[in-house]
């Protein structure tokens, strides 16, 4: 038999592996301690034995049993462990003492005071619906949260809005100490900058311009944050869903299709005024450029004749009778080609002679001679 299976007849003693059982054991022993009587020491009672005449030396046991717990208690909670994407929050006698970094670390027991924050969670907060079962086939309840989502634009017409907020710690210490309810902080302020954004905004103008709206809210919400030192950085602003309410889907509709059937109106009639007007304008322009080159022709055509008038006038006055002789031939050259009958008159000839134009045709008329 080995060493292992010989043991005392009593059983073998376990040792506690824990503080905390270390800590039940002793309040073990208390308990039997002061549940049998001293007299009970070695298994028999002694009626005659008189009682202890020391009643403090029970209590100055307890004492001691107690500062062991107490000490023991003290160095269990000496060391804590800061977990990856986690910062502690150290506090001494109730005031701020340091932030203590992943790992594992040592405090001062029964006064300092730890606090870990995880700072690269992703906190979430949505309004206008409640996400139903997370995950690739989730499902969200809108339901009961048309408060939240209800705003009035600056038309006056009344939006259904739904959006995301995203945000993480970025300041343990404010985070944990400035604001009594960070969560519904969030919550109050987003809903008041986003109904204030939106209500500056025309119905038309935030229907359309949805990464806009996000990027303004995004910033004024930061902005109120910072101001109450909340400790949170945001990450996302996102509009699931923008939409008329309900009641007032079907009027909305129509006035769409209204509104979608005046802009294509409105575009045809734009198509046809870039096909006419340039072609009017086009074509007005090449009548007055077109009258002013006939201006111009007419101008210089006058200036020309009035220049060959003067130039004959001035051959004229040199040579009288060689001037009207060749302006003379030089009408009877035009004139001619076009006269299809020709009349010679002759003094000494009374009746018409008859002329046979032989440079004509064998059907053209026959031409009369007169004598002149």
């Amino acid at each position: 038999m080995s060493n292992q299976d010989q043991q005392p007849p009593w059983g073998k003693k376990k040792k506690p592996q824990t503080p905390e059982e270390m800590v039940a054991q002793l309040i073990k022993k208390l308990q039997d301690y002061f549940s049998d009587s001293p007299q009970k020491k070695s298994g028999q009672e002694n009626p005659n034995s008189p009682s202890p005449a020391n009643p403090f030396a029970s209590i100055g046991k307890l004492l001691g049993i107690i500062l062991v717990v107490l000490l023991l208690q003290g160095v269990y909670a000496s060391f804590y462990k800061i977990t990856p994407g986690e910062v502690g929050v150290v506090l001494r006698l109730g005031k701020y003492s340091r932030t203590a970094e992943p790992g594992l670390r040592f405090k001062f027991p029964y006064i300092d005071d730890l606090y870990k924050v995880d700072v690269e969670k992703i906190r979430k907060e949505e309004f206008g619906f409640r996400s139903r079962f997370p995950g690739q086939k989730s499902s969200f309840d809108r339901k009961g949260y048309h408060m939240e989502s209800l705003m009035l634009t600056a038309d006056k017409n009344v939006i259904n809005v739904a959006w995301i907020v995203q945000y993480r710690v970025s300041d343990p210490q404010a985070f944990l100490f400035k604001i009594k309810n960070v969560r519904q902080a969030v919550r109050d302020i987003s809903e008041s900058v986003t109904r204030r954004i939106v209500g500056n905004m025309d119905f038309d103008y935030v229907l359309s311009n949805r990464d806009l709206l996000a990027a303004t809210v995004k910033q004024e919400l930061q902005k109120e944050l910072k101001n109450l030192q909340a400790g949170l950085s945001i990450g996302t602003v996102q509009f699931q869903d923008i939409n008329p309410p309900d009641q007032v889907k079907p009027a909305f509709n129509e006035v769409n299709e209204a509104d979608q059937d005046m802009k294509r109106l409105v575009n045809e009639a734009e198509e046809i005024y870039n096909q006419k007007i340039p072609r009017a304008r086009g074509k007005a322009k090449q009548i007055v450029e077109e009258a002013h080159g006939y201006a111009v022709a007419r101008i210089n055509d006058a200036k020309g004749e009035s220049q060959r008038f003067l130039s004959i006038l001035t051959e004229y006055k040199n040579a009288p009778e060689v001037t009207k002789r060749r302006m003379y031939l030089e009408t009877m050259r035009k004139v001619l080609p076009a006269v299809e009958s020709i009349y010679i008159m002759d003094k000494g000839q009374q009746t018409p002679l008859p002329l046979l134009n032989l440079s004509r045709g064998s059907g053209s008329t026959t031409s009369f001679r007169q004598a002149k």
